[in-house]
């Protein structure tokens, strides 16, 4: 099984690109899911030791922890240490599954994926782009956006034109759906052909 590594910065359109993959009917991990699920199960005993007062009716306060590690290197450490194995585990076991049921490729969508190491696991890999001005637009049309949250996360990622120079792929999202999902199905056509990496 073919392995697709998909990242791409905050705004840049990398949700709506997994969701052009699902699509297609390839097998789809989002990691950004899979944290939301753990915040409201697994993960939430283990928060609440690390960062007491965190956690309301058994779920993790979004709000509540953000305030805690927002720039914040040691708690945003702390805090990886906790969520990244458990989304490890949740991966692997996702991707056994699709090798299970036969699946040719499948899709890891990672936001902070060449930082953490990810694509190593992978392939290869696909980063969505677009233009630093369609981002901003983008990112301030989110709900409670400001200047201070946009930088901080800019901050945690690698800069886009460095994540494009790494990548097997690039999805440019700035173009409209119908581009990005034509090259979504050309990315498809052309990993059928490619050889695995040795892992």
């Amino acid at each position: 099984m073919f392995v697709l590594g998909l990242t791409g910065s905050l705004g840049m359109g990398k949700s709506t690109t997994a969701r052009f993959f699902a699509e297609e009917g390839i097998p789809l991990h989002e990691a950004d899911a899979e944290v939301h699920r753990l915040y409201e199960g697994e993960a939430t005993p283990l928060i609440e030791l690390a960062f007491p007062g965190t956690t309301t009716g058994g779920k993790v306060d979004r709000d509540k922890l953000a305030k805690e590690v927002l720039g914040n290197a040691a708690a945003i450490k702390k805090l990886e240490n906790i969520i990244h194995p458990l989304v490890g585990r949740a991966e692997a076991r996702f991707l056994d599954e699709a090798a299970r049921k036969g699946a040719a490729v499948a899709v890891l969508d990672i936001p902070l994926l060449f930082e953490t190491g990810a694509e190593r696991r992978c392939d290869a890999v696909v980063v969505v782009s677009a233009p630093a001005e369609v981002q901003r637009i983008r990112v301030f049309e989110r709900p409670g956006m400001t200047e201070e949250k946009f930088e901080a996360i800019l901050v945690k990622q690698m800069p886009d034109a460095e994540k494009r120079a790494r990548a097997d792929f690039v999805v440019d999202t700035s173009k409209g759906f119908d581009a990005a999902r034509a090259q979504v199905r050309e990315i498809l056509a052309r990993v059928a052909t490619m050889p695995k990496r040795i892992r």
